[in-house]
């Protein structure tokens, strides 16, 4: 065989096999406090976070998800259903918000990628909660794909808050789905990881714990911090991260962006970068008008875009 066919073969095999992560992994667990694959292997999840879909609802579609796996190479997708803030809200709107997120859910399962279904929210809203979770672990919890996040960044409820609740929505959605994933949020926006440390939930397989940071605000305390709460026994989840301030504007901190890639690599944590959105922000990806469906052309994305994009590629 031609050296030329064998090479065009090799690189189709990669694309298959990039293309089918959930194929290949399978259903994830938890061992320890490291996220595994159907083997009982170490598995990291690299990716990118969609921004609120009640302010950027036209990027959730299937040429953007398709496009953060192809081209960025992102394993893992993160829809994140924004539950207050406007009338597109979940809250507010219900049948809009589930076609957002749903369109994105499809397109990662039909890609063949993993999916953080994200209840973006900073207060408890726990009826309405359960209600989705519910609803929405009916009708995928039979997908390996499924990640659930049932609270994005609790900002000043107590831990004893926090966890009442979550074991109220997590019990939800182990009646429909008994082993996929579930990430629990912790307080003060997902910074207090020794809290539930401490006092973890009980009861239930496959839950880790969210910790959030924005490296031109947080540095190496909140890595210490993380470190003993993994020491301690607690499975840890970076749901959403950046490089810059934690308002998600100001400058990028290059060197303390660094040094949390290179601390999350070593530890084998999974990773997600906030946010696929278009606003006059650092945070934002994409340029104001950028293409919604993919496909963006080098300027439509802008400087922590491509670092995101540097940053799941090189692993």
């Amino acid at each position: 065989m031609k050296k030329a066919s064998l090479i065009a073969i090799a690189i189709f095999a990669s694309l298959v096999s990039f293309t089918q992560v959930v194929k290949q992994s399978g259903a994830l667990s938890v061992s320890g406090t490291q996220l595994v694959d159907k083997m009982g292997n170490p598995l990291q999840l690299r990716g990118v976070s969609f921004g609120w879909h009640n302010l950027w609802p036209r990027f959730y579609n299937k040429g953007a998800v398709d496009f953060l796996v192809d081209n960025w190479k992102a394993n893992v997708i993160r829809a994140s259903m924004g539950i207050e803030l406007n009338e597109l809200g979940y809250l507010k709107n219900k049948d809009t918000s589930e076609k957002c997120m749903t369109a994105v859910i499809d397109a990662c399962i039909k890609k063949g990628v993993y999916v953080i279904i994200d209840w973006h929210d900073h207060n408890i809203h726990e009826k309405e909660a359960i209600d989705f979770f519910d609803r929405i672990s009916k009708k995928y919890g039979g997908y390996d794909n499924i990640i659930y996040e049932i609270f994005n960044e609790p900002d000043y409820e107590t831990w004893p808050e926090v966890k009442a609740y979550s074991e109220k929505v997590i019990a939800a959605i182990r009646k429909n789905d008994p082993d996929n994933v579930i990430l629990v949020g912790s307080p003060r926006w997902d910074q207090d990881v020794q809290l539930p440390a401490a006092d973890p939930i009980k009861g239930y397989i496959n839950l880790m714990y969210t910790m959030h940071f924005y490296s031109g605000t947080h540095k190496k305390w909140l890595r210490d911090r993380t470190d003993e709460a993994i020491k301690a026994g607690l499975p840890i989840f970076i749901s959403e991260c950046a490089g810059m301030e934690a308002t998600g504007d100001g400058p990028i901190d290059q060197a303390s962006w660094k040094e949390f890639l290179d601390w999350m690599n070593a530890k084998g944590l999974s990773w997600v970068c906030w946010s696929l959105s278009d606003k006059v922000e650092t945070c934002s990806m994409l340029v104001p008008g950028a293409n919604s469906n993919g496909n963006w052309k080098e300027g439509e994305i802008k400087e922590w875009g491509k670092m995101v994009r540097s940053a799941i590629q090189s692993n």
